[in-house]
């Protein structure tokens, strides 16, 4: 209970920090919106190219977007972390009893939220242009499901780096460098069997792809529940190995102030 009520209480602070931020907050409900408008309109001839299989692009589309908006909401998530460490918070944090796993798992709750009402947005947008998700209330869920899992292992991730590089510098210039070629190397934006064989190959290997995969197939007319169970299993490990990573991370800085 001890840890849960820590990791409450680091949720907390973080969530009371972003409604601090109205911009921000704009910022975070605009984006969607405009991603899922542009790239609809931008590949809407996607869905005449011979092979094409998953009926209107806009359909296809959207559990890419949702995707793709998790790792970038994600990505930035230890900016946090850096302005704690730079004000001298997260050393008083660091030498007063508080759980260290908490500091990561709240961060993340608050992170997950975020894409939870994103990805809310993004359905509801996307059906109202026209998209159908053919297995219902439990198709939506999923999505929102494993776009949060994604996020929260690049949550995690993001944490972790924060706390070892301590730069702002480093940390956008990681996040740039890995968040698109993550999204292109996967079926977020195309159809699997369109794309190059080596890019196939590579995704059968990026997290983006397991939960565009999982997330696309759950909203599908005959939905794949083994690929979908398949593809929850591996994001669950990673979110794991991920909250290690940045756990350590903790340890790794206290030992070195």
């Amino acid at each position: 209970m001890t840890a849960l009520r820590h990791t409450n209480q680091v949720a907390l602070r973080y969530i009371r920090a972003l409604l601090r931020q109205p911009a921000w907050i704009g910022i975070s409900i605009v984006q969607p919106v405009i991603w899922l408008l542009l790239f609809g309109a931008l590949f809407k001839r996607t869905a005449d190219i011979p092979g094409f299989t998953g009926g209107s692009y806009i359909e296809f589309l959207t559990p890419g977007v949702v995707v793709m908006l998790a790792v970038s909401s994600a990505g930035w998530v230890g900016m946090a972390f850096i302005d704690d460490i730079n004000r001298g918070t997260m050393d008083r944090l660091l030498v007063s009893p508080i759980w260290r796993g908490a500091l990561n798992l709240g961060s993340v709750a608050q992170s997950v939220l975020t894409i939870a009402i994103q990805s809310v947005i993004v359905i509801a947008l996307s059906l109202a242009v026209g998209a159908r998700f053919h297995d219902g209330v439990a198709g939506v869920a999923v999505l929102v499901l494993t776009a949060s899992l994604l996020g929260a292992v690049f949550a995690s991730l993001s944490n972790g780096v924060a706390v070892l590089t301590r730069k702002r510098e480093t940390l956008i210039g990681i996040v740039t460098m890995v968040t698109l070629p993550l999204v292109f190397l996967s079926s977020a934006l195309m159809e699997q069997n369109l794309l190059p064989g080596w890019i196939r190959w590579v995704a059968r290997f990026n997290p983006v792809n397991w939960a565009a995969e999982a997330g696309r197939s759950a909203s599908a007319t005959h939905a794949d529940w083994g690929l979908v169970a398949t593809r929850t299993g591996f994001l669950l490990l990673l979110l794991l190995a991920s909250a290690v990573f940045a756990t350590r991370a903790f340890n790794a800085y206290q030992r070195s102030i």
